[in-house]
């Protein structure tokens, strides 16, 4: 055990430029998707909460997609768009979409009636009652789905490394074809951990925030 970490910290010290270039654009690429996914899934959850007869079908359709296996949707993607980085961000949104679309429909429908009943008699329209009451009265909610949806990122842009995109993955995958690797693939889940660690943290402090002010 003590020689299996040494190796591991004798690894990262002697990569540690590598390793700290791949976990920056490992980071960028979840981010940038979860981003992403934002602009399109708290619309989406919006609408939801504007139409409901729709929100059954919608959320089954996108919980359909999640059941295709990642390797198999990445080479679907890799087909349409071909290798690079937007290959694997689009192929993250369709795992990383989901709990924001449902978290967002499911704050907004979670607000105490008293305060729509006071917005109605004041007047507002449905989408001031949306923008001005219910998201963010639902904020916390929203922002346990962007939560859940980075820790999917952060797990699925592994992938990437199969479409010459980088990040971490290209660690992890470097362990896995070299003979005793196993320190190389290790670091590479450590650092996965990590930014997933990091970015839990900056939402909880977001999230401190919204909830102060």
């Amino acid at each position: 055990m003590i020689t299996f970490i040494n190796g591991m910290i004798e690894y990262i010290t002697q990569n540690i430029s590598y390793i700290l270039e791949q976990a920056q654009i490992h980071a960028a690429i979840a981010l940038t998707s979860v981003l992403l996914c934002i602009f399109i899934g708290i619309p989406i959850g919006i609408l939801l909460n504007l139409f409901p007869k729709y929100a059954d079908l919608v959320i089954n359709i996108v919980n359909t997609i999640q059941t295709v296996p990642s390797m198999a949707m990445l080479i679907i993607m890799l087909i349409i768009f071909g290798l690079g980085t937007q290959t694997v961000i689009i192929t993250i949104i369709f795992y990383s979409i989901l709990p924001i679309i449902k978290n967002t429909y499911v704050g907004l429908n979670s607000i105490d009636p008293i305060y729509l009943d006071n917005a109605k008699g004041l007047g507002m329209t449905p989408w001031q009652i949306v923008y001005k009451v219910k998201l963010p009265l639902s904020l916390p909610i929203i922002l346990a789905g962007v939560k859940n949806a980075l820790v999917i990122a952060v797990g699925t842009t592994v992938i990437g490394s199969f479409v010459g995109a980088g990040g971490l993955g290209d660690i992890i995958l470097r362990g896995i074809n070299t003979v005793e690797g196993n320190t190389i693939v290790l670091t590479g889940v450590i650092f996965c951990i990590l930014i997933t660690i990091i970015f839990e943290f900056a939402i909880n402090i977001i999230n401190k925030i919204f909830l102060d002010n």
